[in-house]
């Protein structure tokens, strides 16, 4: 029998999650004020900064990526910054510098001026268009929530996310981002085209004498407590055993999957799991419900998977893709 204090939690629980489920469409509606026919990729984002993660946006120019983290920046209530990427851009224009500074008494002394890493959420704009020293100056932050600069730790603000883009077309430029920190994006979200209703209801609202525009909705100490209920929403066990089948299956060298074998070179770490875990959570979360379910993980499967694992040759000569594979690993679960 539960006790009266685990029934009153399990209340509160419930109360919490109904309360910043209601919260949570009053976000989605007032982004969809800017941001047309993408909802998807919306949800997408929002599921990621629910979860505290990190998101690679990737998709060809003109897709509203851009204003889609600025919007966030205004409905979410956090401090937002964009970082252009360039290959001449360097780890200081990122994270900051320190100066040298003189007194009036003529006393010496350095200064550390933050760079526009230190907000709540980063925008960086073609991030593989930045040298790989540029791009590795990202993975403490993305991981530790601080940089170190000069010897010197600096705590950043908090909630703090990465929030990248990526043009897949251009490559002439670019530097791939390397393994490590692909792993460090809970997602990368493949931003597609509008349907052609989205795109004729975008052609009116963006080209008349005035535009809609995103009003706040949420401050980051809301999202704070969001995502510390994600982290409570209760897992089944069926849930937790989906999400280890999936993720081991996809490592050729423990996959009892032949195909997994002949064409992966290398599958997803433990990170996918645990951006599964709580992917699951914060989408049922997003929806209203109290529990994920294995259908939460299959939906977020290709986003949490595609840059967590690469093919080798065997798998361009056969002329097969990683949505192939992921295919392949979702299939039995289904």
């Amino acid at each position: 029998m539960n006790s009266p204090d685990s029934v009153a939690t399990g209340d509160r629980l419930a109360a919490d999650i109904a309360d910043l489920g209601r919260l949570l469409q009053e976000v989605r509606r007032s982004i969809g004020r800017v941001i047309f026919g993408q909802q998807a990729i919306v949800d997408q984002t929002l599921i990621t900064l629910l979860a505290g993660g990190h998101a690679l946006l990737v998709g060809v120019p003109g897709l509203a990526k851009t204003r889609l983290v600025a919007t966030l920046g205004v409905v979410l209530g956090l401090d937002d910054k964009r970082v252009q990427c360039t290959p001449d851009l360097m780890p200081a224009d990122i994270l900051g510098s320190e100066v040298l500074e003189e007194s009036e008494t003529g006393r010496r002394s350095f200064r550390f001026l933050r760079g526009p890493v230190f907000c709540q959420l980063l925008m960086a704009d073609e991030i593989n268009r930045a040298s790989p020293r540029t791009q590795s100056a990202l993975l403490q932050a993305m991981q530790e929530h601080r940089v170190t600069v000069a010897g010197q730790p600096h705590d950043l603000p908090r909630p703090f996310h990465v929030l990248a883009t990526q043009n897949p077309i251009e490559q002439e430029g670019t530097y791939p981002l390397p393994e490590a920190q692909l792993d460090r994006f809970l997602m990368q979200i493949d931003v597609s085209y509008p349907a052609r209703d989205a795109e004729r209801d975008m052609l009116i609202a963006t080209t008349g004498a005035r535009e809609d525009e995103a009003v706040p909705v949420m401050t980051a100490t809301q999202l704070e407590a969001a995502q510390k209920l994600v982290r409570m929403i209760p897992v089944g066990e069926s849930v937790v055993e989906a999400i280890l089948t999936l993720v081991r299956a996809g490592r050729p060298d423990e996959s009892e999957l032949p195909d997994i074998r002949k064409h992966v070179a290398w599958g997803p770490g433990p990170r996918a799991s645990q951006a599964l875990m709580l992917g699951a959570r914060a989408r049922a979360l997003m929806e209203g419900r109290f529990a994920p379910s294995v259908d939460d993980v299959l939906a977020l499967a290709p986003s949490i998977l595609r840059h967590r694992m690469a093919l080798n040759f065997a798998a361009r000569a056969d002329g097969v893709g990683l949505d192939d594979i992921i295919a392949r690993l979702t299939a039995p679960l289904r």
